[in-house]
């Protein structure tokens, strides 16, 4: 039983161990040549295609369900006005009409976002600033109407960041894909031909 021990403490001690200059398999000494650096920054910018196109995905699919929110909220003010209770605070203060022309405006900022982030041109980032100036004007509506209730009221402060904070968003994740892809663009640039002598 000692013996079966040893071995497998060892055993595992081998595959613990740091590599040793003498390991052909981790030979760093030699550069790599143009093809397996090629093919390097191939699976790199296939990697970052992937990627790219998954978190643009899922950020529209959040404003997608946001805007779907937001169409059953101008719905239930349409059909029934003042039922849902973050509309029954502006009762006093709006028509009907002004609170569902500001979430429909807010489902126009938020499909400008969309288009921003899921479209892939020279400027689907113009989109997205689109998309925040509409933003910037909703926000200035609802927090003009927000403090001249009785109460300012924090549960309903969605409205007027809502969709702000979605064009911010994607801003910021267009922003960071766009730096990775710099940074595969510059490892592209950076590659060397290596010549044996």
């Amino acid at each position: 039983m000692k013996k079966l021990a040893r071995k497998w403490r060892n055993s595992q001690q081998n595959k613990l161990s740091l590599p040793t200059h003498g390991d052909p398999t981790l030979d760093d000494s030699r550069p790599m040549d143009t093809q397996e650096q090629e093919e390097l920054v191939r699976s790199l910018e296939r990697s970052h295609a992937q990627q790219s196109r998954l978190w643009r995905r899922v950020f529209a699919a959040l404003l997608s369900c946001y805007i779907l929110f937001l169409l059953y909220s101008i719905f239930q003010q349409a059909s029934s006005p003042w039922e849902l209770r973050y509309h029954a605070y502006f009762m006093e203060e709006l028509y009907p009409w002004m609170s569902i022309t500001a979430d429909w405006v807010a489902v126009l900022a938020c499909s400008f976002a969309m288009k921003g982030i899921l479209h892939e041109s020279m400027h689907h980032r113009r989109w997205i600033w689109y998309s925040w100036f509409t933003g910037l004007v909703l926000a200035i509506f609802w927090l003009y109407y927000m403090f001249r209730l009785p109460s300012f009221r924090w549960d309903v402060i969605w409205l007027p960041f809502g969709p702000l904070g979605g064009a911010a968003i994607c801003l910021y994740v267009d922003h960071l894909l766009a730096e990775s892809s710099e940074e595969v663009k510059k490892l592209r640039g950076y590659m060397y031909a290596y010549k044996a002598s």
